[in-house]
């Protein structure tokens, strides 16, 4: 019986008929953003439509398919050759989700899409090329509906706001999120209807969120069952026995599911989950059921909310006060908790308890978030029979580090070791912390030896995986590293003399920041990186976005929560950054500082030949470049790093070339002087 279970799923791979496969949505997306630089706007509709159609329902297949088959072979397991159950329902669960899958999208292999993808479609960046298609296609309708479904995630996008009032005066579509998520549009309106004191409303909005939560909370739960790796891992060295394998890839599963509490709790765009979303929805619950006369369901509400927050002194009275309006018809401790939120409850600590056992065996590090998190007391103190305030739904993040100050004692004002070099601002006149402006950094020259030397290495796209408008649809964006400039001096494309000078004058930078900053250790270089960014023709009307949005170097910026903070994916090892500018004949393209709402601007400084900007590069110092909208603006960009374990790896590739070069004029230099073949010493 076993033998057939096992054989049956198997066979079914083989036997299933061939079937039309999903276009994958990356290629449909690449096809799309070529043609938008074509000018091709129906092709651009086309093709970005069909890539976040295939992108939708690459997702529902994946969780049908696996929702349906962890049905279809349920864990039943008998202490008796427990060990082979489980194996034989792991093995018939596989093969029936790779039969699933492969019969409605095909070959599985032709959906494996790259982080960076993912990334832009998690950010409905896709949108922003689709409104602009149908506004030039004259569509406004469908063009407002894209403009406002990519800014309820980019609220700051400044262009895409100006687009939407102007599609709104020309259109009567109304603005629709094509995006949303049902459960989180019903629990804000109902918010808006509690706070108008509708609690019938109020009420039924309230438990549709709920009840689409819980689905919800099971979907992102089976996404969680696909491939996972630590990050940490080298698995072609790989060598684990079986049971740290299974552990491994099931804690990475669990730690996952675990925290889709965040992700559902999440707006789009934000890095800040509602706080304390989940619990609310009861708490707001049983003050509205009181206020319609419903005391029973009013009762099971305040006691489902104490289970994610048992202490809470409020909500213990209102239930003291609930069971006294209760107790003439029935006994009050018969009441229990709603069942959904007892089933998850007591999962989500069960979960907690076995990461944490885990993390002590296996040895990795994981910080629990505390997610049912409130800032000090309830700002809705829903107390019966008086308060009907709505709480402050400004989210917070919690469980993660903060960038709140910078960690070593700051000092600035040193030696700025060259002569020809200017000293223009300080950080009191920048309005920040670890800010400084200098000139005359380099010469005229070799400003115009550099932009020559970038006409003809920089490559679209170098440094962002080769999207050429990783920023802003509305500029290209082409860069080269030292090690680039180097080759290509090896090569003859440019000459070894300018080639160099890219390298010399990121050196003389770095020099000048580790002096000018006073700091008590070497100052290694992070990434450097030769960048210009181009306006692009017939894209430049009524522009309202940044050439680079405002952002820190070394953290995730949450405007919204006023922080930053310092986790992957952020560069969280840097720890200054520097900007050498080699022009500044081009329109807009301003270097700007905010605070960290990212919108109020601390200083402006305008680009020119030799000016460089150098900071420390954490949450004190948000900043981005404004539109540049005629011409090219060229700059050497620099980070660094006050820990040699990240050091620039092509930067020390570099410097072996460098050896080498000088190594090689010494002996040519020698040889000449003697009158020696080079070759004659070997």
């Amino acid at each position: 019986m076993l033998f057939k279970e096992l054989y049956t799923p198997f066979l079914l791979l083989f036997l299933h008929s061939s079937v039309k496969s999903l276009e994958p949505y990356d290629l449909l997306y690449e096809n799309g953003i070529e043609a938008y630089y074509r000018n091709d706007y129906q092709m651009v509709i086309d093709s970005i439509e069909k890539a976040l159609s295939s992108f939708s329902q690459l997702r529902h297949t994946k969780i049908s398919c696996r929702l349906g088959c962890k049905q279809r072979y349920p864990l039943e397991l008998t202490p008796r050759d427990w060990d082979l159950s489980f194996a034989s329902v792991m093995l018939s669960r596989s093969a029936c989700v790779k039969q699933c899958e492969e019969s409605r999208l095909g070959a599985l292999s032709r959906h494996r899409v790259s982080e960076d993808v993912k990334s832009e479609f998690h950010r409905r960046i896709p949108y922003n090329f689709l409104q602009r298609a149908y506004f030039k296609l004259n569509q406004l309708d469908e063009a407002t509906q894209a403009a406002h479904t990519f800014f309820m995630a980019n609220p700051e996008h400044m262009e895409v706001q100006q687009n939407l009032k102007t599609y709104q005066t020309k259109s009567d579509s109304p603005l629709v999120d094509r995006e949303s998520h049902a459960y989180m549009e019903d629990y804000h309106t109902g918010l808006k209807l509690y706070d108008k004191e509708q609690f019938e409303q109020a009420i039924k909005h309230f438990e549709d969120a709920l009840k689409g939560y819980f689905r919800a909370d099971v979907d992102c739960r089976a996404m969680c069952w696909g491939p996972q790796k630590f990050d940490e891992y080298e698995y072609v060295d790989y060598k684990a026995t079986l049971y740290e394998v299974m552990a491994d890839h099931y804690i990475q599963i669990l730690v996952c599911e675990h925290e889709c509490i965040r992700e559902l709790s999440t707006r789009p765009g934000r890095l800040s989950p509602i706080e304390n979303f989940l619990p609310l929805h009861y708490d707001f619950l049983q003050f509205s059921y009181y206020r319609v006369g419903d005391h029973l369901k009013a009762l099971e509400c305040a006691k489902s909310y104490l289970l994610f927050h048992p202490e809470d002194k409020d909500v213990l009275e209102n239930v003291s006060f609930y069971e006294g309006l209760l107790q003439d018809y029935l006994d009050p401790a018969d009441v229990r908790p709603r069942k959904e939120a007892e089933e998850f409850i007591r999962r989500h600590r069960l979960e907690s308890e076995i990461i944490h056992i885990a993390a002590q065996g296996l040895g990795f590090s994981y910080n629990e978030p505390d997610f049912w998190v409130t800032s000090g007391d309830r700002q809705d103190e829903n107390r019966v029979p008086s308060v009907n305030e709505l709480i402050d739904v400004k989210g917070l993040l919690s469980g993660k580090k903060a960038v709140l100050k910078i960690d070593r004692e700051l000092r600035e004002g040193g030696p700025l070791l060259y002569d020809e070099v200017k000293f223009v601002h300080n950080s009191e006149y920048l309005n920040g912390t670890q800010r400084v402006q200098l000139d005359n950094v380099i010469s005229e020259e070799e400003c115009q030896e550099l932009q020559g030397v970038a006409s003809m290495i920089t490559l679209a796209g170098d440094g962002y995986r080769g999207k050429t408008s990783p920023h802003t649809p509305n500029e290209k964006f082409e860069g080269a590293t030292v090690l680039n400039a180097l080759k290509f001096g090896f090569e003859g494309r440019v000459p070894m003399k300018s080639a160099r000078l890219f390298y010399d004058v990121s050196e003389k930078a770095r020099k000048i920041v580790q002096s000018y900053f006073i700091l008590n250790t070497s100052l290694y270089f992070s990434y450097t990186h030769l960048v210009c960014r181009t306006a692009l023709h017939g894209q430049q009307d009524n522009r309202n976005d940044l050439s680079h949005p405002i952002h820190a170097d070394n953290c995730l910026l949450d405007p919204e929560a006023n922080e930053c903070w310092k986790e992957s994916p952020a560069y969280t090892y840097r720890d200054y950054s520097a900007l050498l500018y080699l022009n500044g004949d081009f329109d807009g393209g301003e270097f700007v500082f905010t605070e960290m709402d990212a919108k109020t601007v601390t200083a402006s400084i305008k680009p020119k030949c030799g000016r460089l900007v150098g900071f420390s590069s954490g949450g004190e110092n948000p900043h981005g470049v404004k539109a540049v909208t005629k011409g090219q603006r060229c700059a050497v960009a620099l980070w660094f790093t006050l820990d040699p374990m990240y050091r620039e790896v092509e930067r020390l590739q570099a410097d072996e070339v460098i050896r080498s070069l000088d190594q090689d004029d010494y002996t040519q230099g020698r040889s000449e002087d003697l009158n020696i073949n080079p070759k004659d010493e070997l």
